[in-house]
């Protein structure tokens, strides 16, 4: 089905301010708490018109505050129509792709509606049901969910959509990647047909251009950046690398003081557990989030990135979504991704709220080809660092080479880096003399001290065949296979009455 015409695009709003949209004075105290007084572009173009219950088709990359920009506008909606919620019912459904992007729109919920009363409730999966169902049995204002626990309390009958006002889709891109396209499909057709739909995608794949045609009526569409272009403020640059000296690279670069607190990707979740690991060998404060770890690892590694215990974050695609996280100077991509947009959503992790940040991707010669798919599809050319005029990289180099790196990448404790062993105590091995080291302990039969061991006969593949064959000892059926049990045993050689048994 084809994509919908747009009522309209939503000109740019120059000298806004939060008390110039007219949001609820509660609203208005907690952005004051929070230092907040200027909308960001795209918050002053969406809330408006979420304000007036229309349909939005938002396209804006992460860091720009769209939490906010649809936050805002759907709590005073609800505050202004403020009615009791039905047991297991939500007014307001948000879906997202991850748990942590769940959680931290969950979060902003309730810091913005902390003086409205507004009961909210994240649901997804990794934890016990119990708490989520006691929340939904309650009935819901607000209900941030991730699509397949989602779907669970759906078909258990603990929750009823029927009565929901306000369908948000967050993320949509992301979702697509994830394969979620399908169940989201089986959630919207749970939903009232008269409802209000606000669609947010950083870029716009195809699929996603049809899901949005199937959902949005009129939309207005809010445009902050261009399609699938990265974030202006974000100094991007590559370094070719052979993949066997990245992680030495990676560790160099945190001898900079300016790396404060940065994001690490890779395109494993074994990977990302190795970077880790061989960062806090090289004492870089470093912990890794991916979908193996259990949800409390999870939400402990984030925290302890949040407060600055730990410097690095080493992430897959899936779980980054959702770390916002302040104050993120650099991010690294130790691996491209497959996907080119997911490079977009990587690099949105800095240069949030209107600051600076650094994107540095490390290009083996065979990721060469994903990198020019993510310069096609971003339509920009990523600089080159040149090692040959970068003094840091150039110690690096030499560095790396001293140490024996260029040959092999190790592991933390591997051959490079294990300490001397001392001698050993006693045994055939122990306290030998000075220069007696890989000397043999016996000496072979035959072999005088000092004298040289008698040279071997050269191999010859075809003395065996030139030999006559012995006469067979046994003759008659089966002797033949009696003997060859009784040479080569079946049970490894533990005795011949079983191998004949």
């Amino acid at each position: 089905m084809p994509m919908r015409a747009v009522a309209y695009e939503r000109p740019i709003v120059t000298n806004t301010t939060f008390e110039s949209l007219g949001l609820n004075p509660a609203l208005l105290s907690a952005l004051t708490q929070k230092g907040y007084t200027t909308p960001t572009p795209i918050q002053a173009k969406a809330i408006p018109d979420v304000m007036a219950g229309k349909d939005l088709l938002g396209i804006a990359q992460t860091g720009t505050g769209k939490t906010a920009a649809f936050a805002l506008p759907i709590l005073h909606r609800l505050a202004a129509n403020r009615v009791a919620p039905t047991p297991r019912t939500t007014r307001c459904l948000i879906l997202s792709p991850t748990r942590e992007l769940a959680t931290q729109i969950g979060e902003m919920f309730k810091i913005y509606g902390a003086g409205l009363g507004m009961r909210v409730a994240v649901v997804f999966g990794g934890v016990k049901y119990g708490a989520q169902e006691r929340a939904i049995q309650q009935g819901l204002d607000v209900l941030v969910a991730a699509p397949g626990r989602l779907l669970d309390h759906i078909q258990q009958k603990t929750l009823d959509l029927s009565s929901t006002e306000i369908f948000v889709l967050d993320e949509a891109d992301q979702m697509l990647d994830l394969g979620f396209i399908k169940p989201i499909r089986q959630i919207v057709s749970r939903l009232p047909a008269r409802r209000q739909n606000l669609f947010f995608s950083a870029t716009m794949p195809g699929e996603i251009g049809k899901l949005a045609g199937d959902l949005l009526k009129d939309p207005v569409k809010v445009q902050v950046t261009p399609q699938a272009t990265t974030v202006e403020r974000i100094k991007q640059s590559v370094i070719v690398i052979e993949a066997a000296k990245k992680r030495a690279l990676l560790t160099e670069l945190f001898s900079d003081p300016a790396f404060t607190r940065c994001l690490v990707f890779t395109k494993t979740k074994h990977g990302a557990d190795k970077v880790a690991a061989y960062l806090e060998a090289g004492g870089v404060e470093a912990g890794a989030i991916h979908g193996n770890k259990s949800q409390p690892q999870r939400e402990r590694a984030l925290q302890a990135f949040k407060d600055g215990r730990l410097r690095v974050l080493v992430a897959t695609d899936i779980a980054a979504r959702g770390i916002d996280v302040d104050k993120v100077t650099h991010v690294v991509n130790f691996e491209l991704p497959f996907v080119p947009e997911a490079y977009v959503h990587r690099i949105g992790r800095t240069a949030r709220a209107g600051k600076d940040g650094t994107a540095i991707s490390f290009v083996a010669p065979d990721e060469m080809k994903l990198l020019r798919d993510i310069e096609k599809v971003t339509r920009q050319k990523i600089s080159s660092w040149d090692r040959r005029n970068d003094k840091q990289l150039a110690q690096l180099d030499a560095s790396i080479l001293a140490a024996g790196v260029a040959k092999k990448a190790t592991l933390p404790g591997g051959e490079d880096e294990r300490p001397q062993r001392g001698p050993r105590r006693g045994g055939r091995h122990g306290d030998k003399p000075e220069g007696a080291r890989g000397q043999p302990h016996r000496r072979r039969r035959g072999n005088k001290p000092g004298s040289a061991a008698p040279e071997r006969p050269a191999f010859d593949p075809m003395a065996r065949e030139r030999q006559p064959m012995a006469p067979k000892a046994e003759t008659g059926d089966g002797a033949q296979l009696r003997r060859r049990k009784r040479r080569r045993p079946s049970n490894g050689g533990k005795g011949y009455a079983k191998a004949e048994g």
